[in-house]
């Protein structure tokens, strides 16, 4: 029998908690036993509450040969940091979206992952795993419905925190749309465009809310995502998919309905993790699954690049008022091979 995976994770904040709390005690063939943070008394805390060690230098411990694989979820802009410090110790590396801030950082990630020869990053775009997402891809690849002309999306959340600014709707938002639907179609995105609604007088001073990114692929297929970060009714997520031969729409969350006060009324999700639970379940047991059989099988650098490219293009497509040409490359040879649909 083989042993488990010894992983160690940085950045013990709330979505960090959760990745440790379903390894631990809902999947197989890994285990967290090692964490760090910035926060000492955050990441001490984390330590005790999940049976873990604390170690104070993140890169001594990404670096250590006591753990297995690594796992970042700290803060968005120290992402690029420790993944390349994993890359370094030769280890596979799970990052939370994005894989950077910027796309020079992304492409510091890629160069560092090229040179040492081998793929071992993974990108955290969880909604490749959701089954709904799932089977739209199944049913596009049949060919039964002809080709997709149109997409139809939206993205609502109840809320978001006062430090949640216009950038904030593509990039570290619509970014999830951005990657899911170029997996959907297997093809990279030649403009962007985003427009404005009306402003919700919910939203302050820093963030324009609404926002329509708008999307056109190489062969020609056209998406609308709309972006509502303040819908206060609950998180929505929609995906429409226009085909020659008929219409596709991601599933709606299996919550039962409910007959009270002479109301039908069905539950909607409070947030992404009551919306996407079974799908981050999924996404880390097949990485662990991957990572033991020493492989990458999911959303790789080259992915979480090419989301970059786009979301900074959409930016400022939003910020100058035009159709911005979304200046991608060809994928290199190095990814290509290791490419998974």
């Amino acid at each position: 029998m083989e042993k488990d995976l010894n992983i160690c994770l940085v950045g013990t904040g709330w979505i960090g908690k959760s990745h440790i709390l379903r390894i631990n005690s809902r999947l197989k063939g890994g285990k967290v036993v090692a964490v760090s943070d910035v926060n000492s008394a955050a990441g001490k805390a984390a330590a005790e509450a999940f049976g873990c060690e604390y170690v104070a230098d993140p890169k001594a411990m990404i670096a250590s040969k006591a753990f297995d694989a690594v796992i970042v979820t700290t803060a968005d802009a120290a992402h690029a940091e420790y993944t390349t410090a994993a890359i370094r110790a030769g280890k596979f590396v799970f990052t939370e979206k994005p894989l950077a801030p910027d796309r020079e950082n992304c492409r510091k990630v890629i160069e560092a992952e090229m040179e040492g020869g081998r793929m071992l990053v993974q990108v955290g775009f969880m909604r490749r795993y959701d089954p709904g997402y799932r089977q739209l891809k199944k049913m596009l690849a049949s060919g039964q419905y002809g080709a997709p002309l149109l997409l139809h999306c939206a993205h609502r959340n109840p809320d978001v925190p006062d430090d949640y600014t216009t950038p904030m709707e593509v990039e570290n938002s619509m970014i999830h749309e951005i990657d899911v639907l170029r997996w959907l179609l297997g093809e990279d995105y030649a403009t962007a465009e985003v427009a404005c609604g009306r402003k919700t007088r919910h939203a302050g001073p820093q963030l324009q809310d609404p926002q329509v990114m708008i999307l056109t692929t190489k062969s020609g297929v056209r998406i609308d995502v709309e972006m509502f970060a303040k819908a206060r009714y609950g998180y929505d997520i929609k995906c429409e998919i226009v085909c020659e031969e008929g219409i596709l729409n991601l599933p709606e969350p299996a919550f039962a309905m409910v007959r009270t006060n002479m109301a039908r009324v069905t539950p909607i999700a409070k947030d992404w993790g009551e919306r996407f639970p079974e799908a981050f379940d999924i996404e880390f047991q097949e990485w662990i699954d991957a990572t033991a059989a020493g492989r990458v099988d999911g959303p790789n650098s080259w992915d979480g690049y090419m989301g970059a490219i786009a979301a900074s293009c959409a930016s400022r497509a939003r910020d100058t008022g035009t159709v911005v040409r979304i200046d991608g490359e060809p994928m290199p040879e190095f990814y290509r091979k290791g490419a998974k649909g």
